[in-house]
């Protein structure tokens, strides 16, 4: 199973440093900048050969960028929420950190923010087990949530998630018809 992954394109919260979480924030207008790496993403996708299925969250700044994409038919899979941040939320993000540095960089499964990152952690497992049977898994997704997935395919778990950058409209590719380490 191989999973595209494509963050949303960006929200007035993500320019400004905000962590949305499970806020349903919109993505901004479109740019050429945007349009161009829509385009350089929609030719990734393309060589990656047939898509088996297209997956979004609940929150609309993800299907928006499913949308953008030219991709109109989608399932919608609460599995792919983003991180509850809790009371962080409509937060900076520098706030977070202030709080919970070293745990949220080094330790985040000690954390329980608006969830436990460990059943975080758990939700992008089975998120993955779910999909397994699909050859390659179109996914437009959050931040936090990429950063997980890409944590637990290098690493076998989210440990990592925080160490690693993504950025909005950024287009990520994961095998995972290897075992994982």
């Amino acid at each position: 199973m191989q999973l595209i992954l494509i963050r949303h394109l960006p929200t007035e919260w993500n320019k400004k440093g905000i962590l949305q979480g499970k806020q349903d924030i919109a993505i901004m207008d479109l740019t050429e900048e945007y349009n161009k790496e829509i385009e350089k993403n929609n030719k990734i996708i393309a060589k990656h050969g047939p898509i088996s299925t297209v997956v979004t969250s609940f929150l609309n700044r993800t299907q928006q960028t499913a949308m953008a994409h030219g991709y109109y038919t989608y399932q919608v899979d609460p599995l792919l929420n983003e991180l509850d941040f809790g009371e962080f939320e409509g937060r900076d993000k520098s706030q977070l950190i202030e709080v919970h540095g070293d745990k949220w960089l080094y330790d985040p499964k000690q954390l329980i923010l608006g969830e436990r990152l460990s059943d975080f952690e758990i939700r992008v497992i089975t998120f993955i087990e779910k999909y397994r049977n699909y050859k390659n898994v179109l996914i437009f997704g959050h931040g936090s949530w990429i950063r997980a997935c890409v944590s637990y395919r290098h690493y076998g778990s989210i440990d990592n998630m925080n160490k690693i950058e993504i950025k909005n409209n950024e287009l990520v590719v994961l095998d995972f018809s290897e075992k994982l380490i």
